[in-house]
């Protein structure tokens, strides 16, 4: 843990008239020698009035939250919260002078997230987080956890943000976030929150842990359903050694994240999959036709959580065309030029190369075949290549009747993979 002179560094350039206090991410991580990218702070026994007469800037709308007149860091009154409705709105709060730092600390999620910091460098420590951070346990302060329904998304994320570390999500933890999903209250979520919470986990080390916990809490099937579904699908086992269709789709996230740190790229990988949930049962294991059924399904997917529509795209598109990237040595040139195409890869190089990234993981996110070559990728980018050779202004200046052109665009076009396919295949 950091030394004394290290925890000064943490002092608030504050009057020495407010009794500031550093708290939640920004200690924890300290502790845990991580950088510590925001740094929020507690104000105990202050009014609104008296912060505002102070310089700082009132910026909290259903409490009293405060920007610093020069770091512009948050200062929030020290406060409580009662539960009046349903949902993670349904709070009121109770910010008065007179709350303890104790108090403020016991209302926090977890409690490697309670621990505060004097601007002395004393450690303020009520509920034991230091303890669970040596223990490697998320664990929660007090069962007014089940108040609030976007803990459960938070607790998931903090084990797929430190799982890298060891850390594990307490037994009686995993059973609160059971019980908020019986209370039916994950559906006052916003599908926006939802969303935010799921691209944090995205941005994670381990991504996957975030779905596994959910899945420990039996929530999973709230929260994202289409990937619910998929646990329990078979696969064929000469290609899926892994047989189970989710654990496939969390394996291929995981080779995902070895390649890019694009959350959009590893989101792509969570959705190509999902057409495999609603496979007839009469032809299962096989999984024919999984990829318009998924890129439905990825679709409706991205409407429901209002994803940006750059996510939509890569993540319908993928769903619908990773099976040809795996045949894409077998493809005919009209096939190959369809893809190609619909993924606008000569003018939207980077989704292309996104998408590719994503096939490879599929490939590779098997049991056995996780160092297996992927030539494929290779394949459809050079393909592409070729089809930027093209003169395409000349093309179109020797068409007379200018509704032609893009008949003659896609004929030399053709031309050109066919000569393609025949030169890569001399070369192997």
């Amino acid at each position: 843990m950091p030394s004394k002179s290290q925890a000064l560094s943490s002092k608030p350039q504050t009057p020495d008239s407010l009794n500031c206090f550093l708290v939640g991410g920004a200690v924890r991580d300290q502790l845990l020698g991580l950088p510590v990218s925001d740094r929020d702070w507690v104000v105990v026994g202050a009014t609104p009035q008296r912060m505002q007469e102070l310089g700082y800037q009132a910026v909290g709308q259903d409490f009293p939250v405060f920007l610093h007149p020069h770091s512009k860091e948050e200062y929030a009154l020290a406060r409580t919260e009662r539960k009046v409705s349903v949902g993670y709105h349904g709070f009121t709060f109770n910010a008065d002078p007179t709350i303890t730092l104790a108090e403020d600390l016991q209302r926090r999620d977890l409690t490697i997230n309670a621990i505060a910091r004097s601007p002395t460098g004393d450690l303020i420590d009520p509920y034991n987080g230091i303890s669970d951070l040596k223990n490697k346990q998320l664990r929660h302060v007090s069962d007014a956890f089940v108040e609030d329904p976007l803990r459960v998304l938070r607790v998931a994320r903090f084990s797929a943000q430190l799982a890298h570390l060891g850390f594990e999500v307490a037994a009686e933890t995993i059973a609160l976030m059971n019980q908020i999903g019986g209370k039916n209250e994950l559906h006052s979520l916003t599908p926006e929150r939802v969303f935010t919470e799921l691209r944090k986990a995205l941005n994670t080390h381990t991504p996957g842990k975030f779905f596994d916990t959910l899945r420990k809490a039996d929530v999973l099937v709230h929260l994202f359903p289409e990937i619910d579904a998929l646990f329990g699908v078979p696969q064929p086992a000469q290609h899926h050694p892994e047989i189970d269709s989710g654990v496939h789709t969390l394996m291929v996230l995981d080779q995902t994240c070895q390649r890019s740190g694009e959350d959009i790229v590893r989101f792509a990988s969570l959705c190509h999959d999902l057409g495999k949930a609603t496979t007839p049962n009469d032809i299962l294991p096989g999984h024919h036709g999984h990829e318009k059924r998924g890129a439905v399904i990825a679709a409706d997917l991205c409407t429901r959580l209002k994803a940006p529509k750059r996510f939509s795209e890569l993540a319908v598109l993928t769903a619908r065309f990773h099976t040809h990237c795996h045949r894409a040595l077998e493809l005919r040139p009209g096939s190959l030029l369809t893809v190609i195409k619909s993924f606008d890869a000569l003018r939207r190089p980077e989704r292309w190369e996104q998408f590719l990234i994503v096939c490879e993981a599929d490939s590779r996110g098997r049991l056995g075949f996780e160092n297996r070559p992927y030539p494929q990728a290779d394949y459809f980018r050079h393909a592409v290549q070729a089809l930027d050779q093209l003169n395409y202004g000349e093309i179109a200046g020797n068409v007379s009747d200018k509704s032609r052109i893009a008949d003659a665009i896609r004929k030399e076009q053709l031309i050109k993979l066919t000569g393609f396919r025949h030169n890569y295949a001399d070369a192997d």
